[in-house]
């Protein structure tokens, strides 16, 4: 279940990630685990961040790697901060909605099918 949240969140999660610090997707998905998610792969990864690089809210840098091939950096664009500010809003808005519904204290006694009545 967890995972099928973070797949809906991830284009969100990511740029909250690099208003922090511009990363690679590695270090994006050690970011992610250090908070808290499972791994998410690379066929999920890339595609979200191909996808904010197309909205024009990433932008990328490639840069050579002492351990091996040239990394491809993503850092926000003005319109990804914007962005960030624009979806921290829609979060916290969804987030007391969420909040109403699953904190709100559970009926006591039998539900309506378990008491026998019609």
């Amino acid at each position: 279940m967890r995972q099928q949240w973070l797949h809906g969140f991830l284009d969100a999660c990511l740029l909250c990630l690099l208003a922090e610090r511009r990363d690679y997707g590695r270090g994006l998905v050690e970011r992610l685990i250090a908070v808290g998610f499972d791994e998410v792969p690379g066929g999920t990864l890339y595609p979200a961040l191909l996808r904010l690089e197309r909205q024009g809210l990433v932008r990328t840098e490639r840069e050579a790697s002492t351990s091996g091939p040239p990394r491809k950096y993503y850092e926000l664009t003005g319109a990804g901060h914007e962005a960030v500010r624009d979806r921290q809003r829609t979060w916290l808005d969804f987030r007391a909605a969420m909040d109403a519904v699953v904190t709100a204290p559970l009926p006591t006694g039998p539900r309506p099918s378990e008491s026998g009545g019609p």
